[in-house]
């Protein structure tokens, strides 16, 4: 794309046609804190040598998982993906398929989706899932304006500790459409407390959310949470971790109306966060309001089966003001390496997976216990994830253990917390996990 250089008359005349008098009134809603309020420091014209050998330098800079030993979670996780999978979706009818409007040239593709839908379904427990949404929090910000429309009630209750970044983009989304009241229910060791939330769901609510596992790695009570919701004739949505479902109970076993979820553990790289896709399901009442593309089977004239994009047209995405989302496309990409995983994995694949992931990180949790001047901060169950006190700033024991080529995990004090969070996936060793308590013994003593 060739840059265009533009006039100060020009922008002048641009801005007057928006409506707006300066380029500081256009981004007036983007927070001042996240705004450059500085020249770029650009490096001079360099011939092509030179700004080879430049990127080089800067790549060779970065460390990667490949590098070092993992801990890192809250969101993205460090699960091996099979070979097999760049393999397939590098395959060049998979990898530069453009979007399947015209069925008749895009049956390939068409069902590729179709199989990541099912696949989707079965691990969910839910009747429907879309074609996916670019990540799992622009899914959860959807399924909660979804059961805005669909209740016409107005408040939103999240029933235990939602992720912080979910957080802000289901604020925002909110705010554009009108609508500000999401309720936050107490905390208790780590997740939401029951009694508080009965007293927080009435007629005026729309939807009751939950994360299972919750941002700080614990498990939420979430039939009660669904009971809940019901009895006040709000919907249930719960975004669920997918690979998780392994060994947790699937959403649509207590009741979920709503599932979603981020699909990065399923087979898509960490890559400095992102692209990943969301995941979104609903029960089949709710099929005719579902955001995003749906992929459906039917049979051509001959009787063979056939795919078609189905319930919703490409026009009903352009006329914005009846559309059920703003959202038209989905991550075919990343839908694609989850399904290709969940077919290498298969039922028992996915379930030693999970599991293993679930009894190292109660083996490593225990061990850090048990160390002096290190305590687990809430004693609720947990899955793959949990959170640590340290005996010194989080961010320096982090700092420390950089130089033993370990990624020690995420650090809350950037939402305003305390404590280390701690991730565990299938591939960690016990001689990795060892080592680890051996270096944080260092750090306490």
């Amino acid at each position: 794309m060739p840059f265009i250089v533009n006039t100060e008359s020009e922008r002048a005349e641009m801005l007057h046609a928006i409506g707006v008098e300066t380029f500081d009134d256009l981004i007036a809603d983007i927070p001042e804190e996240i705004r450059l309020k500085r020249a770029l420091d650009i490096l001079p014209s360099c011939d092509e040598p030179q700004v080879k050998r430049l990127l080089e330098g800067l790549a060779a800079a970065n460390r990667s998982t490949s590098d070092y030993v993992s801990y890192l979670g809250g969101g993205a996780y460090d699960h091996f993906i099979p070979t097999a999978i760049k393999s397939i979706v590098s395959r060049s009818e998979f990898y530069t398929a453009y979007t399947p409007y015209q069925a008749e040239v895009s049956q390939g593709t068409l069902q590729a989706i179709y199989e990541y839908q099912s696949l989707i379904c079965r691990l969910y427990e839910m009747d429907v899932t879309n074609a996916s949404m670019y990540d799992g929090a622009t899914a959860l910000a959807e399924a909660v304006l979804m059961a805005i429309n669909v209740t016409g009630r107005s408040h939103v209750v999240v029933a235990g500790k939602l992720h912080p970044y979910n957080s802000a983009v289901l604020k925002t989304y909110l705010e554009a459409s009108g609508h500000t009241a999401v309720i936050q229910n107490v905390l208790h060791d780590g997740v939401g407390d029951i009694s508080a939330l009965k007293g927080l769901v009435n007629n005026t609510v729309a939807a009751v959310v939950v994360q299972q596992p919750n941002f700080y790695g614990c498990l939420e009570d979430v039939e009660a949470i669904g009971a809940i919701a019901h009895e006040n004739g709000a919907l249930f949505v719960v975004s669920a971790d997918p690979l998780s479902l392994g060994v947790l109970a699937a959403p649509g076993s207590y009741g979920a109306d709503i599932a979603v979820g981020e699909g990065q553990p399923l087979g898509t790289p960490q890559s400095f966060g992102g692209p990943y896709l969301g995941i979104f399901s609903v029960k089949q009442a709710l099929v005719r309001k579902i955001p995003g593309r749906l992929v459906g089977m039917t049979k051509d004239r001959d009787g063979e089966d056939g795919f078609i994009l189905t319930l919703q047209t490409r026009e009903q995405h352009i006329r914005r003001e009846k559309a059920t989302s703003n959202i038209c496309s989905n991550q075919a990409l990343n839908a694609l390496q989850a399904a290709v995983y969940l077919s290498l994995l298969g039922k028992e694949g996915l379930q030693q997976v999970a599991a293993q992931s679930a009894q190292k990180a109660h083996y490593l949790a225990g061990k850090i216990a048990a160390l002096p001047r290190f305590s687990l901060k809430f004693t609720a169950p947990f899955f793959r994830e949990f959170v640590v006190e340290t005996p010194i700033p989080a961010s320096v024991v982090i700092e420390r253990l950089l130089e033993n080529k370990l990624f020690a995990g995420y650090d809350l004090a950037a939402h305003g917390e305390t404590g280390l969070l701690i991730a565990v996936t299938e591939k960690r060793t016990k001689d990795e996990l060892d080592r680890f308590v051996e270096y944080l013994a260092l750090i306490a003593n």
